[in-house]
């Protein structure tokens, strides 16, 4: 029979850990100059220009994936005539507002109407559209047909637009509450599941939505509201605020912008097939280009969590205290603070506070790879204190340093231990990718919100994104447990 030491000393022999570790390392060098470039401003363009990306008529995807919109034609009409070149960065409204005031974008346009509280932030140019308020209910509601029927009553608005500002000056006269969405499509799916029986809107976008069979009526006058404009932020970009007016008038003179406006507030009505097959049809290239985004996010940072995990997982139960109290500090700051929160501190704050510009792909990478870390650093620090004490205690006996006994005693052992959890973090990471679509990164949710901003097919669109995480996720499941078995035999 073995004695313990004999065992001791074969587990000294195996190469494992090292290999493992050595693997990752190579990993890390080759996604690295990726990641690094990724940092770098795109070349030849003078400015980064911010906006929402589900405002239609104002900014859409068409079914090629080409950013449209009476403001994205407009702007490219006022760069054309003006001579300059700009990065459209499509990230949401509210992460737009953040953008150009922590510097990562020079401008914003996204239907964003002028205010007295905005303008102590940001700098507004000439009025590009006089915008307007209406009411919106489905066309199978013929019980609202004023804002006296709202009354106990709940109503969807989006954040930032005047149909939110509106609402909220009427709400206490009329006694109806309000609810917040980030974008138009959650605002309109708010009031088909029947949770609030209106939506207040900018008019041209209820209008355009209508248009194209989204299943709502108006049910009340356009009420005046304030003008749309480009924003910069406050005493910066003058030189882009001055180009921006003076290729407005130009366009506007030449009768270029009348032609746009034409072009999306007289827009037909789409004849595209919505059924769940069309759509597939319809937008697969676009579905894989978020699903591929998605699978890169995720092995990146999962290839880098493990890493951090191991650093800091030893760390945690090291025997010396400066360690394992960095190690504690690092898991509980990142485990106990949302990966939203996250996200934005590390696109927005951070650069904002070491003035310098990251890209959303390199944000959401560092995002993601200091989450998961951490928790990698709990299923290292678990597997560890699985092994039995007595196993370290043996190889000490027999002469062989504490770091070599981790390395080739404990840590082999303890990796069977670990292998389910790893199993597990990739998959949550896999799903965490969807926040990261506040930054702008269009990964598949993205993609799929998107999408329904053009056709407001809500539900089919839902059920094909939920169908193709399912498939993507049990195949990694399998794949991962095979692994397990072939490591464990």
């Amino acid at each position: 029979m073995r004695s313990r030491s004999d065992r001791l000393l074969r587990l000294v022999r195996r190469p494992r850990v090292p290999a493992v570790i050595a693997a990752l390392t190579l990993l890390v060098t080759l996604v690295a100059p990726g990641i690094a470039g990724a940092q770098q401003p795109a070349p030849g363009n003078d400015y980064t220009i911010a906006t929402d990306i589900t405002f239609a008529p104002f900014e859409f995807q068409d079914e090629s994936g080409k950013l449209v919109g009476i403001d994205m034609d407009l702007l490219a009409a006022i760069a054309e005539d003006q001579g300059f070149t700009y990065l459209v960065n499509a990230v949401g409204f509210d992460a737009a507002l953040q953008a150009v005031t922590s510097g990562q974008a020079n401008g914003m346009i996204a239907g964003m109407s002028i205010t007295d509280a905005r303008k102590a932030t940001f700098d507004f140019s000439d009025p590009y559209f006089e915008s307007g308020v209406q009411m919106g209910v489905l066309e199978s509601n013929d019980s609202i047909t004023s804002y006296e029927d709202l009354r106990g009553k709940s109503v969807a608005v989006k954040n930032g637009t005047e149909g939110a500002t509106y609402a909220e000056s009427i709400k206490d006269q009329y006694g109806f509450t309000t609810k917040y969405f980030a974008d138009s499509s959650s605002m309109f799916d708010e009031v088909r599941t029947g949770n609030s029986v209106a939506v207040f809107e900018d008019y041209p976008v209820l209008a355009y939505g209508i248009k194209q069979g989204n299943g709502f009526k108006t049910v009340t006058d356009k009420v005046p509201g304030a003008s749309y404009g480009f924003a910069v932020a406050k005493g910066q970009n003058a030189q882009l605020l001055q180009e921006f007016n003076t290729g407005l008038a130009n366009v506007k003179a030449s009768g270029q912008y009348d032609e746009i406006l034409d072009t999306y507030l007289n827009a037909d009505a789409s004849d595209d097939d919505n059924s769940i097959l069309g759509l597939i049809k319809s937008t697969y290239p676009l579905l894989l280009e978020g699903l591929w985004l998605t699978i890169v996010l995720t092995v990146v940072s999962i290839a880098i969590a493990l890493v951090l995990g191991a650093i800091f997982g030893l760390f945690r139960v090291s025997t010396n205290i400066v360690l394992r109290g960095i190690g504690t500090t690092y898991v509980d700051v990142f485990r106990g603070t949302p990966l939203l929160v996250q996200a934005f501190f590390i696109y927005f704050g951070i650069p904002a506070a070491l003035d310098f510009q990251m890209s959303a792909f390199t944000a959401g990478i560092i995002t993601l790879s200091l989450n998961a870390g951490a928790y990698m650093a709990e299923i290292v620090r678990g597997g560890i204190l699985s092994v039995d004490k007595g196993q370290m205690e043996a190889s000490r006996s027999l002469g062989i340093s504490y770091l070599k006994s981790m390395q080739k005693v404990v840590m082999p052992q303890a990796v069977r231990t670990m292998i389910p959890s790893y199993i597990n973090q990739f998959v949550i990471t896999l799903k965490d990718t969807s926040i990261l679509s506040v930054i702008g990164l269009a990964e598949l949710t993205q993609t799929g919100r998107i999408i329904i901003a053009r056709n407001f097919q809500s539900f089919n669109m839902w059920l094909i994104i939920g169908a193709m995480y399912f498939i993507i996720i049990m195949a990694l499941t399998k794949l991962s447990n095979r692994l397990e078995k072939r490591i464990n035999r």
